[in-house]
């Protein structure tokens, strides 16, 4: 039986509508910007907290859209699973990284997956953005 980790991660996209990815210090695979609840948090809060953590981008957790709830294998953890609460963020927006996040990389959702993607943007995120792609400020 695998552990479960639970976590909360935000789709975030630029004005070009590429999706931000981050990659935490002393890892390999890009992932959303996120993180677990601390106590008494609740999903939406975790994300917000964590986004202004991680890249500096500050939203109220009221201003976030549930996008969906799903499990998969963690990018960074054997024999683990991620119950990961993914919520859009609205607008378009910039990213430095900060905190444990060692790199940020831009990407189109349209494009093939490469293979240091974590399980959860291939197998959940990315399906889901190209069947039906959210809009974002400025574009049709």
């Amino acid at each position: 039986m695998k552990d479960r980790i639970v976590v909360s991660a935000v789709c975030v996209f630029d004005d070009a509508g590429r999706l931000l990815t981050v990659r935490k210090r002393g890892t390999r695979m890009f992932m959303h910007p996120g993180g677990k609840p601390e106590p008494g948090e609740s999903a939406a809060q975790a994300a917000a907290r964590e986004l202004a953590e991680e890249v500096g981008i500050v939203l109220e957790p009221a201003a976030l859209c549930l996008m969906g709830v799903w499990i998969a294998d963690a990018a960074n953890e054997a024999a683990t699973d991620i119950e990961a609460t993914v919520f859009l963020a609205p607008g378009t927006w910039t990213a430095l990284p900060s905190a444990e996040i060692e790199e940020i990389r831009w990407l189109d959702p349209a494009d093939p997956p490469t293979p240091d993607l974590a399980p959860l943007l291939t197998d959940h995120i990315l399906p889901g953005l190209t069947r039906s792609r959210p809009r974002v400020a400025g574009r049709p």
